[in-house]
């Protein structure tokens, strides 16, 4: 009995293994999580370094420049003496220096008042095209503005020249005589409203093309319901589109503001800031004070003046922006 007993007797379940935990995909153990931290920095390292150097360096190097007395011979030797805000104070002690600011204001004003009517209306009249149409303006308006800055100097450099220019020849066939061999670039009004003409034809195709990416956004049943209300056109314009763009529009005109305010190359390469100064705004009296004066340290002056004055611009659009988004929250 005591052996079938033994038979009988019920055996303990076998102790069955405890499953080892795994790590998942979306689990990573610590030595892993240990390594990526470091990882991310190492990448984009590279771009934050050529970053310095191209941009933060350059920056720097001429706020030192501008505290130093570095003329050629400083640029030679490098035995640089520190002078503090000596520059600043003979810059702006300069009556020359004030009225090149005075004319970089104005030609920024002109410049972006006609930049932002003339997108806005060409803004407008893309939306109001057919589909044919439309794709033939913004193709023109592409490649306008894909042209090199050189190539459309060199142009308009031509197209008013005293002897071979069209622009001449036109008026001449007309019956206007006295623009035969006008010398435009001879005179500061013609030359400040050729350079004009200029910079507007190069802006307006970027600023249309923004304006009009941000007109397509509206909805047209406010058209719709604004029309059989009996609203005009420029009722609808300052009561719906207006208000709706007007983050985008006030980005393009701090965008053409800081373009405008620091043109350089048209100027440099078709008028060097002449005849006179009738052209020289603030970037063109930089480069004038470095290279013809050997005025290194005074340029840089100028230079770090021109940067203080387009951060203004920059903190008025910013504290715009922020106040638009307070409201809408």
């Amino acid at each position: 009995m005591s052996a079938v007993r033994e038979q009988t007797a019920p055996h303990p379940p076998p102790s069955t293994p405890r499953p080892r935990r795994t790590t998942g995909p979306g689990r990573r153990g610590p030595s892993q999580d240990g390594g990526r931290g470091i990882w991310p920095y190492v990448l984009i390292a590279p771009a934050v370094l050529g970053t310095l150097y191209l941009l933060v360096y350059p920056l720097v190097r001429a706020v030192v420049i501008s505290l130093q007395d570095f003329g050629l011979r400083q640029l030679i030797l490098g035995d640089a003496r520190f002078v503090g805000l000596k520059n600043y104070e003979t810059l702006l002690g300069d009556s020359r220096f004030w009225e090149v600011v005075r004319r970089t204001f104005l030609f920024m004003a002109v410049n972006v008042v006609l930049i932002m009517v003339l997108s806005t209306l060409v803004a407008l009249m893309i939306e109001r095209l057919g589909r044919f149409g439309r794709i033939a303006v913004l193709s023109a308006l592409v490649l306008t503005w894909a042209m090199p800055v050189i190539a459309a100097t060199t142009v308009f450099q031509w197209l008013f020249h005293s002897e071979f220019g069209i622009v001449n020849a036109v008026l001449t066939d007309l019956g206007f005589e006295s623009f035969d061999r006008y010398p435009w670039f001879a005179h500061g009004p013609a030359a400040f409203a050729i350079l004009v003409a200029l910079i507007v034809w190069q802006s307006v195709p970027f600023a249309a093309i923004t304006l009009y990416s941000a007109l397509t956004t509206v909805p047209t049943e406010l058209y719709e319901s604004a029309r059989l209300d009996g609203a005009s056109g420029p009722r609808i314009f300052r009561s719906i589109t207006f208000p709706i763009v007007r983050p985008i529009f006030m980005l393009v005109l701090s965008l053409e503001v800081i373009w405008t305010f620091k043109a350089f190359v048209q100027i440099w390469v078709m008028t060097n800031g002449g005849p006179g100064d009738a052209t020289t705004i603030l970037p063109v009296y930089a480069v004038q004070t470095a290279l013809s004066s050997q005025r290194y340290d005074l340029g840089s002056a100028a230079s770090m003046v021109t940067v203080v004055l387009m951060s203004g611009v920059l903190v008025l659009y910013f504290r715009q922006m922020f106040r638009q988004e307070d409201e809408l929250s």
